[in-house]
């Protein structure tokens, strides 16, 4: 049956424009994660550099294994002993166009799942602030499970959140843990991401672990924090509020059992058309 039994944790930093600063205060932040007994630690979206100039993100992506920011999280994975959720950084695909893409790292700090984003995040906010993600980044074309210790674990990055049919295939296929990273923007997090998060555990029966990044970024951007771990039943179990900062949770993973068997909504797919009641 495996682990049943997990500490998690979220990383919650305010990163800028210089990745060096990023990654010591990160790794600063995985390494006190450790040791207050996290096994699994999942780090924000676009974790080693928040610039919204796409020629700097492109001009600072490099192959997976070559990023200094996953060589960095390798190193400690390796040294302690845990499992690290590389959340997004910008990855040269071998066409050469850029990826957002998600790395997971096992206990020896090995390669053992890449998944790159499918949602571009292409919109004009409210409040003035425009987002063209595809100007950056090629979009992904697959889903991705990955075998842990503890089972299979979905992955998924910051706007994909708001795509419930990317998490029920997940579930569907077993995962018992779907993954987060994000960097939500403090206009659509006020209103959106406490629900959606809990919408899509609750849909899901699974935990979601979203990891946030917070604070204040170039070209007047800012992102909302509030890290979730959220249990099956669509219960909070950690919020990582503002600030820089790491929250923890301990997860049951009998949970998703107890969830899926008392309302079996992954098993109730249906097959339907869709008319328009006044069509001849």
């Amino acid at each position: 049956m495996g682990i049943v039994n997990l500490k998690v944790a979220c990383i919650q930093p305010n990163s800028g424009q210089n990745m060096r600063e990023n990654l010591k205060v990160v790794c600063d932040l995985i390494r006190a994660a450790q040791k207050s007994g996290a096994e699994f630690i999942a780090l924000p979206e676009n974790v080693a550099l928040m610039d919204h100039r796409p020629e700097i993100v492109k001009n600072s992506a490099s192959q997976v294994l070559e990023h200094p920011a996953i060589q960095a999280f390798a190193q400690i994975a390796k040294e302690s002993g845990i499992w690290i959720l590389a959340g997004s950084v910008s990855t040269l695909a071998n066409d050469g166009r850029v990826s957002n893409c998600s790395v997971l790292l096992n206990s020896g700090g090995v390669v053992v799942a890449e998944y790159n984003k499918i949602h571009m995040f292409d919109v004009d906010l409210p409040n003035g602030e425009i987002y063209r993600e595809s100007e950056t980044f090629c979009p992904g074309n697959s889903a991705i499970l990955a075998e842990t210790p503890w089972g299979k674990l979905g992955m998924s990055v910051c706007y994909d959140l708001r795509f419930p049919q990317l998490f029920r295939t997940l579930a569907q296929r077993g995962a018992k843990i779907i993954v987060v990273p994000a960097a939500f923007t403090r206009a659509t997090g006020e209103k959106a991401w406490h629900i959606l998060n809990r919408a899509r555990a609750i849909e899901c029966a699974s935990f979601i672990i979203s990891p946030c990044m917070w604070g204040e970024h170039s070209g007047g951007r800012t992102t909302y924090g509030h890290s979730l771990v959220v249990d099956p039943w669509g219960d909070v179990l950690a919020d990582g509020g503002e600030g820089v900062c790491f929250v923890t949770a301990q997860i049951d993973l009998t949970q998703v059992e107890k969830a899926r068997s008392a309302i079996p909504a992954l098993q109730h797919d249906m097959e339907f058309c869709v008319k328009i009641s006044n069509e001849d």
